[in-house]
């Protein structure tokens, strides 16, 4: 069993991770010096195949470091393919520039760089496909029930049951959870096919029979008292131990810690558009994408305010409160798309199917979103970003920060003209709770690559809204 001989099927890991840097190597100097597409040179400058063959001596070992710097050489039973893929290229890339750095300190320009590059385009794509096969096997295998991991979970709790739940939809990983102790839930109840085989205490009878391969604490927080006596009795038994809180509506899937002389600390919610680099970049971002939509929507604009003003009395652009970063209030603008009626009755609640204070053409700009095109002008203000959760009216801001855990969440970053709970499809009158799921995994996890996903999904899928009454 390959769980049994770890190290050793880590020691063919690497060898077979040297034999690929190897003929990545040489085939990148085939390519580049005898192929058919090779451009051969003569002449002084003209390294020999024995220099080039010489520099595998120091990368293949500098290689197999780097691998095990990024961490390529860990179990990936749970991990997902992109996050080895990334490893893979981070890990080719630090080797080709420390390669240009030790190339330029012993002065030697003759070195092909054309085969540097060939040699990391080569080695990226055959590392990728060989872990994925390997990857591949290892689930076959463990679908077969062949290399399992058999594990005990001590505590009955919300986290034992999404534990259990994620396990058991994905059998590629090789997991099979024994059964629970726990001192609060009887003896023989079930969870989808996990049995509570007694109590807490009956761990010193089941650890020395040592036919564990891990114990996963997943105690209720009533039970947390327990937790370095349950610790400290499975680390006697030398079994591998892992903790899964049962706090996860509280603390983010990847906590931002730190550490204040010695002493941990988690933060509750990690924001990266705090850094202030992040936030100068989207802001930036912000600017040059409003003012270039403003030109280049500017004739649909103009056709639209002579439609608006054209279908009933009243202004062109209506001006809304809505509450921004930090709970400021600001003065959002859209086309006008109902009836004017009174401040009071505007505000008494939001647009539903059929409502009769929307207007024609009203109805036709909700749908295609065109009513939100002003929100541009909020944007190069600063009230507003591209992407970002959408504002809501004070009145309904006092109402949900009550009724839905974590709504006021949304307020630690700039609300937006599109966003990703907008392309999921929560949208005008939909779910405000799976809204603010979706708002909040934006926040807790925003790179500049996921706002341009949404700035590209929202061409194509996110300006029609059904929703939208």
């Amino acid at each position: 069993m390959i769980k049994d001989n770890q190290k050793y099927f880590n020691r063919l890991h690497l060898l077979i991770d040297a034999l690929i840097v190897a003929c990545s190597y040489i085939l990148a100097w085939y390519l580049r010096f005898e192929s058919a597409f090779a451009t051969k040179r003569q002449g002084v400058g003209v390294l020999g195949m024995e220099t080039y063959f010489y520099a595998l001596y120091f990368i293949v070992p500098g290689y197999v470091i780097l691998y095990y710097f990024f961490n390529m050489y860990t179990s990936k039973r749970t991990a997902r393919r992109k996050y080895e893929v990334y490893g893979i290229v981070k890990a080719n890339t630090a080797g080709v520039l420390l390669f240009l750095v030790v190339l330029y300190v012993v002065n030697q320009p003759d070195f092909s760089r054309t085969m540097i590059m060939i040699f990391y385009v080569v080695n990226v794509v055959l590392s990728t496909l060989s872990r994925q096969i390997l990857r591949n096997a290892l689930q076959y295998f463990r679908r077969k029930g062949y290399n399992l991991k058999y594990i005990l979970l001590v505590g009955y709790s919300r986290a034992a049951e999404e534990y259990i739940t994620r396990i058991n939809a994905n059998p590629q990983w090789g997991y099979v959870v024994r059964g629970i102790l726990d001192d609060r839930i009887p003896r023989g109840t079930l969870y989808k096919g996990v049995k509570v085989l007694g109590d807490i205490d009956n761990l010193t009878i089941i650890l020395p029979e040592n036919r564990l391969d891990e114990i996963a604490i997943t105690l209720a927080l009533q039970d947390y008292g327990r937790l370095e006596e349950i610790v400290d009795l499975c680390e006697k038994s030398g079994v591998h131990t892992k903790f899964i809180p049962d706090y996860n509506s509280l603390i983010p899937s990847r906590p931002y810690t730190e550490d204040l002389m010695g002493l941990p600390v988690i933060n509750i919610r990690y924001v990266p558009l705090t850094n202030t680099l992040n936030w100068i970049a989207k802001r930036l971002v912000d600017i040059i994408g409003s003012a270039a939509g403003l030109v280049l929507v500017s004739p649909v604009m103009l056709v639209t305010a002579i439609a608006v003003k054209l279908s009933s009395p009243g202004p062109v652009i209506f001006q809304q409160e809505r509450i921004g970063l930090h709970n400021k209030p600001f003065k959002m603008y859209k086309f006008r798309t109902m009836e004017i009626q009174k401040e009071a009755a505007e505000k008494k609640a939001w647009t539903v199917k059929d409502d009769p204070r929307v207007t024609k053409i009203g109805k036709f700009l909700r749908r295609t979103s065109l009513d939100e095109f002003p929100q541009l002008y909020n944007i190069l203000r600063g009230d507003m970003s591209l992407v970002g959760p959408r504002p809501e009216r004070p009145l309904f801001v006092e109402k949900f920060r009550e009724e839905i855990p974590r709504y006021m969440i949304k307020h630690q970053v700039r609300p937006g003209l599109t966003g990703w709970a907008q392309i999921n499809g929560y949208r005008g009158d939909t779910s405000i709770r799976k809204r603010i799921d979706y708002d909040i995994f934006y926040i807790e996890n925003w790179t500049m690559g996921m706002d341009i996903k949404i700035l590209f999904l929202t061409i194509f899928k996110g300006f029609i809204n059904k929703n939208a009454y």
